[in-house]
């Protein structure tokens, strides 16, 4: 709340951050899912630095890795996006972690890789998506950074629910993310074509 009041004291526009508030959930979300990719691989390879720093690694290289698939390539639309990710924390979800153990090192390190990794890779690519159609990065980020710091307190309710039920929480957080945008998109498209001038065309000859 104090962050919050700090931005709008520092003159951040209301209108800018309710036109933002999907990349609010964003943030919240994306910090659970940090969050549960360090516990996950913690019970698979042991609470050590190196496990740590492998996790952290492989979040910077897969947040590098989809901005430059945003940037080079064209991608799918968000919907189809959200719909991915949606499905890669269902799987994270849907498989335990003791599943991953009963497999050698080798291969529970490929499987760990993927199921971590990809939520993560998608959620970068719609935020990267998103982000690259704002018109004022400053207050998109700061709205991005506080759904990050909500979700740094969402985060103690793995305490009374389990980490595994985190990715319920990512899941419905994105979900809300998605409408927001869907709604606010609908919103301006209505708005840019009832502003659009219109054109008397008259009858052929």
């Amino acid at each position: 709340i104090t962050s919050a009041l700090a931005m709008w004291f520092a003159g951040v526009r209301r209108r800018a951050m309710r036109s933002n508030l999907d990349l609010f959930f964003m943030g919240a979300a994306f910090l659970l899912l940090e969050t549960k990719s360090i516990v996950q691989f913690s019970l698979w390879f042991g609470t050590t630095w190196a496990v740590n720093a492998m996790v952290f690694a492989g979040i910077l290289l897969s947040v590098l890795g989809a901005i430059e698939v945003v940037r080079r390539f064209r991608i799918p639309k968000p919907l189809h996006l959200y719909g991915l990710l949606v499905l890669s924390v269902a799987a994270t979800w849907a498989i335990p972690a003791n599943a991953l153990l009963e497999l050698a090192a080798g291969p529970r390190l490929v499987v760990a890789i993927v199921l971590t990794f990809s939520p993560i890779f998608l959620a970068n690519l719609v935020f990267a998506q998103r982000f690259k159609e704002t018109s004022h990065s400053a207050e998109a980020f700061g709205v991005n950074l506080l759904g990050a710091m909500v979700g740094g307190i969402l985060e103690y309710s793995a305490l009374a629910v389990g980490y595994r039920s985190l990715a319920i929480l990512v899941a419905v957080l994105y979900g809300i993310a998605y409408l927001v945008w869907a709604r606010d998109s609908a919103a301006t498209s209505s708005i840019s074509e009832s502003s659009s001038p219109r054109v008397e065309v008259g009858a052929p000859v």
